[in-house]
């Protein structure tokens, strides 16, 4: 191409170099309308799954980079032989002066195929909290739950956790294995009040909040070994300083645990005040005095 040629004298680059560019920035454009069609493509077929056209976003974005690293080393490295030695090369220093980010790749091809957790998941890692929003090559993230707001709401900030915590820290999942957490609340009544009988209430109340329809599916199973076979309310007692406490131990769904203990913690409100014998218990103080004859 004349066109070509001309650019390539003007900047005095060689043939040679000037058809290796021409070639690079045609597999530049091919590789970015197939993924554009790719992408309209899912849009279109999966206007009303959001989750799926996420998967095709990331998809054609890793297979995107990955095609433009293999296609643009296989035309400017000249043969084999020094693909080899150049990879090499660039190992050695990407280990030493990469370190981080090669964990953080190594994390996020871990969190590919081990699966300990999905987009849209609730999971806390370390100290921190949140709903996975997305899963980066380096690093994943969430909006953030808990901190200063109470019951795992949302604090409304945005957190980015490397990908490499998965190595180093806990991961504890919400929403995997079983689709509902256990929940406690805990009532103290007076020595004096029957408690017997709040007991029956918060087990009445505790039976209609219950999430029992809930079950573990077969393939969390097979891959955690989970065990449980009774998913009933339960209320326990014990004996505290200023009363009788009543822990009720019920399901709920993660993300609903404010909405249900609000719900929960009003009925058990409106069925103490009408039942007369049953009584608040909390902390009081009293001045003994002597009055001399």
């Amino acid at each position: 191409m004349q066109i070509w040629s001309d650019f390539s004298a003007t900047f005095g680059l060689s043939p040679e170099i000037g058809n290796k560019m021409l070639t690079s920035l045609a597999i530049l454009l091919v590789l970015y309308v197939i993924r554009r069609t790719l992408l309209r493509f899912a849009q279109k077929t999966y206007r009303e799954q959001p989750k799926i056209i996420y998967r095709w976003f990331k998809s054609t974005q890793y297979g995107f980079f990955v095609s433009i690293f293999l296609l643009l080393s296989l035309i400017w490295i000249p043969s084999v032989g020094n693909i080899g030695a150049f990879l090499g090369i660039v190992s050695a220093g990407l280990a030493i002066a990469l370190k981080d980010p090669i964990v953080n790749l190594a994390g996020w091809i871990f969190i590919l195929l081990r699966r300990p957790f999905n987009v849209r998941d609730r999971i806390q890692i370390g100290q921190l909290a949140g709903d996975v929003v997305d899963v980066g090559i380096f690093q994943i993230t969430m909006l953030e739950i808990g901190n200063w707001v109470a019951a795992d709401q949302s604090t409304g900030r945005v957190l980015h956790i490397p990908n490499g915590k998965v190595f180093t820290e806990a991961i504890a999942n919400y929403t995997q294995g079983l689709a509902v957490i256990w929940n406690e609340i805990s009532s103290t009544v007076t020595f004096e009040s029957d408690w017997k009988k709040a007991k029956e209430i918060l087990l009445t109340i505790a039976e209609k909040y219950n999430e029992a329809d809930v079950q573990p599916p077969q393939q969390s199973l097979r891959d955690y070994m989970i065990t449980y076979t009774h998913f009933s309310p339960h209320i326990y007692t014990t004996i505290g300083e200023n009363g009788v406490i009543l822990t009720m131990r019920y399901l709920c769904k993660p993300r609903e645990r404010r909405t249900s203990e609000n719900q929960v913690t009003e009925e058990i409100l409106d069925a103490f005040n009408e039942a007369k014998e049953i009584d608040f218990a909390y902390e009081t103080r009293r001045n003994i005095t002597e009055s001399n004859s």
